[in-house]
């Protein structure tokens, strides 16, 4: 007979009435546990002072439903499936607490689902979940999704200014309403929970992360934390979250901001009072506004992966500071571990970690060795029972087991709330309090709306660009404007407000200007915007923080302006200080815009005055990172070096420019140094390639993590992190390449000592495969048999093709539309990481003379 959760639940509670179930993992600290806790644990670690009401009820209920659940229920809630990889009969058949969408993945693999479509596995998860014919489980599961910046990964969703920008607000009243609104359009996708905040503190700008982060300062991070937990949850003080609201999770505990070189998922080897100084505050006032999540961090704290760091998830975040609530790991982070693998990692759970974030086909083996682990003894079951009890605390403070499912609740299906125009104002508002003008020359701005405008520059018009990293897409790349309905261009905003007061506004399309100032089209100004390409994680690290190393094509830009007697305003649109000093120089006024996100028009109702003259919007945004002075600099507030700009600089209108003088735009850079790698394919596809397959039906653009076409197939995997490798799979003639519109020159890769280098992995097909490169004119493109530089082997190899291979057979390196493509004439199937060009590239112990071309 098939019970209600609510019958089985009663039912539970009479048995708990007569015999609590309660382990010694699970019972309150006593003080014997507390002083020992104390012993081990510095003091400056201080106590969680947050509390909720009802909490005697909610562990007595928590205390029923654990006295009914098996050992197969119990594990089934420590695992969090992704759902490319897990199954509505899945769901069924184990129960899982938990399942996720990483960045970039949507139902049905279909990047423009609808928030209906979102709905529908929501709701379908969720009954599959309490349906208890197969596992005998009636536990609602949650669903946790990456809004980091709003509800990005659905499309026509409000998109926040990144962390980074907001930190420049250092406003932590409009973080609250951010968090409120973030939290609504999550909801009315019917989704639970969110994997925000990113509370790092970052302290090297290289990190490919820092935009996630507010501020190099632990008081701004520490102050947003208590706010964007407090508008996620709301009062969750009485006792409950309700329909308006979502579990938070503040995150990455603990240090990510502050590893050696700035290193993604590297080791911070800070003292523990640092630790606890900087990168702690998040959490002490996250969690003291009862955020109910914490997830583990990637990286190492000296040389030891946090994951499997019982000090710092036990010892001091449960037990010395007092956290109730659970703690989730990040992207397959206990295989990190040492000893461990996806599939197998006990060191994890008996470090204090309570669900396993297990993406891929892993969970299945991860489910079955935890269950087996438990019964040998190796994690004890009172090691599980205290996770699986944490989980359910959370659930019914959620409400979960009162709520109907995700189709029938308050805010499900309401369209109107995706992108509502309320959201909308509030992230337009973000955007213009989070501008920092770094010069403004002869009080350049504010500019008056009635003036002819030229706006250039690649992010002028690119929604995608001005929104960064986890926009839609993991990385954000691969987005085009009409992704984003509702949502307005830089470009878009200058031109409404200027056509309002009777100017015009151009998009820059080539057109040069008589230096005299002669001809009727000269514009009065120029508003150059530029920046970074999107990125995510560690695809963002860098080396140095010079802006355009070797490629200085926006500075160009800057420059023939300059050179044509128009005045440049240049926005700048970027996850971190970067060394922009020429830019500078070749601008009259500069303005960093950050990662703004959706609304582009918050931009120019800073930049233009009202109609009449007056002011329309402050200039208020002051840097919440220090500006480095060279490529090379790490700087931070009060450590002694001194910045270009300080923490805390930004000028307001009518301030005297500080800039009197043109800034060194000395390096400090061996230019003899070795030629770094041209990136094709590393983590990601890297500028200016695109990835397209080609085929009978003509040419397919890859924009999401899995593109079926009619002869070939290309799908994202991991192999050492999340989405690092490529799955090709061939079944008929195509060729699946990396292509640019406009020409590269790659000479410096084409001597003899340079070399195409690429990690595969082979399934099948070998001898059907050719490696190409593709030139401006129809005869200097090449293909190069595949075989004879690969093993016939299904390990991973690395394979090393000489440029001089191509370059005897035809090639020419100056103009290469397409530096690295796979052809097959018939089915065939491999992995394929890390593509490159390199100067002296590695060949083993041969030198590159020894390598045959064929």
């Amino acid at each position: 007979m098939k019970l209600s959760s609510y019958s089985l639940i009663a039912a539970a509670l009479v048995m708990a009435g007569c015999q609590p179930v309660k382990d010694e993992a699970s019972t309150p600290k006593t003080a014997q546990t507390e002083q020992a806790a104390q012993k081990s644990v510095p003091d400056f670690w201080p106590e969680i002072t947050f509390s909720t009401a009802n909490s005697e009820a909610v562990e007595e209920k928590v205390d029923a439903i654990l006295a009914t659940m098996t050992l197969e229920q119990k594990v089934a809630q420590t695992i969090q499936p992704e759902i490319r990889d897990v199954t509505l009969e899945d769901m069924r058949t184990y129960g899982f607490g938990s399942y996720l969408n990483g960045g970039g993945a949507f139902p049905n693999n279909d990047k423009h689902a609808t928030p209906q479509d979102w709905i529908a596995i929501a709701d379908a998860m969720y009954q599959a979940s309490i349906d208890d014919s197969v596992d005998g489980s009636t536990i609602p599961t949650m669903w946790g999704t990456d809004a980091v910046h709003g509800h990005n990964n659905v499309i026509g969703a409000t998109l926040f200014p990144h962390n980074i920008g907001l930190g420049a607000m250092n406003d932590p009243a409009i973080i609250t309403q951010i968090a409120e609104a973030t939290a609504k359009e999550v909801r009315a996708t019917g989704i639970d929970w969110i994997f925000a905040p990113t509370v790092a503190v970052a302290r090297d700008d290289r990190w490919g992360r820092t935009y996630e982060s507010y501020s190099e300062d632990p008081a701004i991070v520490g102050a947003y934390a208590k706010a964007i937990v407090s508008g996620m949850q709301g009062d969750i003080a009485s006792g409950s979250i309700d329909d308006n609201h979502v579990i938070s999770t503040v995150k990455h505990f603990i240090g990510d901001g502050g590893t050696q070189g700035g290193d993604d998922q590297g080791n911070n080897i800070a003292d523990e009072e640092t630790l606890f100084r900087i990168h702690a505050q998040g959490y002490v006032e996250g969690l003291n506004a009862g955020s109910q999540s914490v997830m583990a961090s990637f990286n190492s704290w000296h040389g030891k992966k946090i994951h499997g760091s019982k000090y710092l998830l036990t010892d001091v975040l449960k037990d010395k500071m007092g956290f109730d609530g659970f703690i989730v790991g990040d992207w397959n982070g206990h295989g990190q571990i040492e000893g461990c693998t996806n599939e197998s990692c006990p060191q994890a759970m008996n470090a204090g970690l309570d669900v396993f974030m297990v993406p891929t086909s892993a969970w299945k083996p991860l489910y079955e060795n935890t269950i087996a682990q438990v019964k040998s003894g190796v994690i004890p079951q009172s090691r599980l029972d205290d996770a699986v009890r944490r989980v359910l605390r959370v659930k019914v403070r959620m409400g979960l087991f009162e709520q109907p499912s995700p189709a029938n609740r308050a805010l499900s299906g309401n369209s109107e709330i995706i992108g509502a125009q309320a959201h909308r104002d509030i992230a337009r508002a973000a955007v213009r309090k989070s501008l920092v003008m770094l010069k403004n020359q002869d009080a350049l701005l504010p500019l008056a709306p009635n003036m002819n405008v030229v706006v250039a520059g690649d992010a002028a018009h690119n929604i995608g660009k001005q929104s960064g990293g986890w926009t839609i897409t993991w990385q954000g790349t691969g987005n085009q404007n009409s992704d984003f309905p509702g949502a307005t261009s830089i470009f878009e905003g200058i031109q409404q407000t200027v056509s309002e007061a009777g100017g015009t506004a151009t998009l820059f399309e080539g057109m040069t200007f008589d230096a005299q100032g002669s001809t009727d089209n000269k514009p009065d100004v120029a508003i150059i915007v530029f920046g970074e390409n999107p990125y995510a994680e560690g695809n963002g690290d860098i080396s140095n923080v010079e802006y355009q190393r070797g490629d200085k094509s926006d500075l160009a830009l800057l420059k023939s302006f300059q050179a044509q007697g128009i005045p440049v305003v240049s926005v700048f649109i970027t996850g971190r200080p970067l060394w922009v000093n020429p830019e500078i120089n070749a601008s009259d006024a500069f303005v960093v815009a950050w990662l703004p996100g959706s609304e582009g028009q918050g931009v120019a109702d800073v930049l233009f005055t009202k109609q009449n003259g007056d002011i329309n919007y402050p200039m208020h945004g002051k840097l919440s990172f220090s500006w480095p002075a060279t490529p090379t600099q790490i700087v931070n507030k009060d450590d002694g070096n001194t910045a270009q700009f300080a923490y805390g600089y930004g000028l307001t209108f009518g301030d005297t420019d500080l800039i009197q003088a043109p800034l060194s735009e000395s390096t400090g850079v061996d230019a003899n140094a070795p030629l770094p790698a041209h990136d094709i394919y590393v983590l990601s596809t890297q500028k200016p390639w695109q990835l397209i397959i080609k085929d009978a039906s003509g040419d397919t653009t890859v924009t999401s993590n899995t593109v079926e076409s009619e002869g070939a197939s290309v799908r994202t995997t991991d192999r050492m992190v999340q989405e690092d490798s490529l799955s090709l799979t061939f079944t008929d003639q195509a060729t699946v390449g990396f292509y640019s519109p406009f020409p590269e020159d790659m000479r410096d890769y084409s001597d003899d000592e340079s070399a195409l280098v690429l990690d595969v992995k082979l399934a099948q097909g070998l001898d059907n495969l050719s490696v190409s490169i593709g030139c401006s004119s129809s005869d200097c493109g090449v293909s190069l048999p595949l075989n004879s530089f690969a093993a016939n082997s299904t390990e991973w190899q690395t394979v090393v093709i000489p440029s001089r291979c191509f370059v005897e057979a035809g090639a020419s390196f100056a103009e290469l539309f397409s530096p690295f493509a796979l052809n097959a004439n018939a089915s065939a199937s491999l992995l394929v990481s890390n593509v490159r060009f390199e100067a002296n590239a590695p060949s083993d112990d041969a030198s590159m003379s020894d390598i045959a071309c064929p």
